[in-house]
């Protein structure tokens, strides 16, 4: 197994992420194999599609309307409204207002990316041997696709061969089914995976975290109130503390940069190459076409994306990650320093007349937004989303990896546990401060106390949209507002941590659905955040079957909550 350890890595981090800019006649041509033409008994062909089933992943995950936007699009954080003067942006209203169909194209690339890859993963584990560390990691990746499809769509296929007789339509199952086959997987292969650290490779460890992850998130995706769950998440996260050999990574943004393998946080990744595997197009989703300069950027950003402003508000004195993260105010030009290294925000202010609701003549971009459609934003509000670093020249983020899993979260989920268990509740505090602590220049702000985690949020939750027209007019006449607060949501002062730490990083859709209020709803559904209301419905907390697989597999069945949601759009 070492010679396919070796040509399994060759393969993932040269041919296969190249396959495209292959024009040597004399190559086997990979992108055109088929049933009829792959020979599996080539280990250079099992290698590639070994190495396909981490690049399926790699799409599923910044496919356009992938993994990322799914969780963040919907969620109280983050939100690209529709654009005055510009033309886009309204696609997404839908998945702010949480008013989403089976025939809208939000869900499809998740759907497709997702078997795509359990397809290769099933194609390889048909002729790997039954042990050892290449069948492990397939077992892995197919298992961590469909942990990403149960939080997604609950009841969906479960595949687990592609030896099946033509005309085969795998049956969909329910999610309970698929969530003990993760399980039962996860557990069987962790001794073969090994401990080894290999940046973006699973080992050990990474099965621990999604373990701990599907059973953190049980009682929410099932409906249930059973304590074992987070007995089970418990023993997985402390696993990862005593034995990884992880650490918080010294400064926040460590975790965000173009590589982050040299961070002691990153538990699991998904390395991306500006040149080979370009995929994080954050960049030019978020900021103005202007705003560029201010981090030494060629390209031409779409201006986009942007922050709720009363998740903005949200953030404590004092704490670094708001501007680690966000870009607002006025935006300065990237200047070189004396080693040719562009230090960004450094220069002159960046000239921008359009929409210029400071009067100033520089692009200034302003807390407030006027609203998700009506009349929509104007070209300077939202404060735009930095975290992932930009890249000075051509790149961006567009080669940026992914921390899939990082050890702040194992440090997260412990104290969650530990909080919902009513057990050892100061040390949960003492767990979150710890976190916090690299985040704040005062270890007094940094400090969590059990009655903060333990207490309401202090986002101000409520509907809260501007219907005046003018991009300096934020008419009070027209402010739609309700006034819904977060005092009520249990545990909401660690939701409020969770928000401010793992923003943007696939996590807020999720934690939303599992946090509850004193009324019993879930805060994705309970509560409403800009141009969002509550509702009382549940089917929210997970997406519609994509029509196009319905159409496809006459077995499927649609989610329930959707047939009628798409009968009346």
């Amino acid at each position: 197994m070492k010679f396919m350890k070796q040509l399994y890595i060759s393969l993932a981090l040269g041919l296969l992420l190249g396959l495209g800019a292959c024009t040597n006649l004399d190559e086997t041509v990979y992108d055109s194999l088929t049933d009829e033409t792959i020979d599996v008994n080539d280990p250079e062909i099992v290698g590639y599609m070994m190495g396909e089933v981490y690049a399926q992943f790699r799409f599923l995950y910044w496919g356009w309307n992938g993994y990322f936007d799914l969780n963040e699009e919907c969620a109280d954080t983050y939100m690209t409204p529709k654009r005055i003067g510009i033309g886009w942006g309204d696609l997404y209203v839908n998945m702010h207002k949480h008013t989403w169909n089976e025939t809208q194209g939000h869900i499809e690339g998740l759907w497709y990316y997702a078997y795509v890859g359990i397809g290769y993963a099933n194609k390889t584990l048909d002729v790997l041997p039954e042990t050892g560390q290449a069948q492990a990691e397939m077992r892995f990746m197919r298992a961590l696709n469909y942990y990403v499809l149960l939080d997604a769509f609950r009841n969906v296929p479960l595949e687990k061969t592609q030896q099946v007789e033509a005309g085969y339509l795998p049956e969909q199952v329910a999610g309970d089914t698929i969530f003990n086959f993760c399980v039962t997987e996860l557990n069987a292969i962790k001794d073969d995976l090994g401990t080894e650290k290999i940046h973006g490779y699973p080992n050990r460890f990474a099965a621990c975290m999604l373990l701990a992850k599907l059973y953190l998130n049980h009682n929410a995706w099932f409906k249930t109130d059973d304590n074992n769950y987070y007995e089970l998440a418990l023993a997985e996260v402390n696993e990862i503390i005593t034995d990884g050999g992880y650490g918080l990574a010294p400064n926040y943004l460590d975790n965000f940069k173009a590589d982050i393998s040299g961070s002691p946080e990153i538990i699991f990744a998904l390395p991306l190459d500006g040149k080979n595997a370009s995929h994080n197009y954050l960049v030019n989703k978020c900021l103005v076409g202007a705003g560029a300069a201010a981090y030494g950027y060629n390209g031409s950003p779409w201006n986009g994306s942007c922050a709720i402003p009363q998740f903005i508000e949200s953030y404590q004195d004092g704490d670094n990650r708001l501007s680690d993260t966000w870009a607002g105010g006025v935006q300065r030009m990237a200047v070189k320093d004396a080693s040719g290294e562009y230090i960004p925000q450094s220069g002159d202010p960046i000239p921008f007349t359009t929409d210029d609701w400071a009067g100033e003549g520089v692009l200034n971009y302003s807390l407030a937004v006027h609203s998700i459609d009506n009349p929509g934003a104007y070209q300077q509000e939202g404060y735009r989303f930095v975290k992932s670093e930009i890249v000075a020249g051509d790149y961006g983020t567009y080669g940026n990896d992914v921390a899939f899993f990082r050890y702040a979260d194992v440090l997260f989920m412990k104290a969650e546990c530990l909080l919902r268990l009513d057990r050892d509740q100061q040390t949960a505090a003492d767990l979150i401060t710890e976190v916090r602590s690299r985040s704040f220049d005062s270890a007094a702000k940094a400090q969590r106390t059990v009655a903060d985690l333990t207490g309401g949020s202090v986002y101000a939750y409520g509907h809260s949209e501007y219907t005046s027209e003018g991009y300096n007019n934020f008419d009070p006449a027209s402010h739609l507002v309700t006034n819904e607060g977060g005092d009520d949501i249990e545990l909401g002062g660690l939701l409020d941590d969770l928000g401010w730490e793992f923003v943007g990083e696939h996590h807020r859709r999720q934690d939303l659905v599992r946090f509850k209020m004193a009324d019993g709803r879930n805060v994705f559904n309970g509560k409403s955040w800009f141009c969002k209301d509550a509702t009382t419905e549940t089917h929210w907390d997970y997406f519609p079957i994509p029509k196009s697989a319905l159409d496809a597999n006459i077995s499927l069945k649609q989610n329930e909550g959707y047939q009628t949601a798409a009968a009346n759009d």
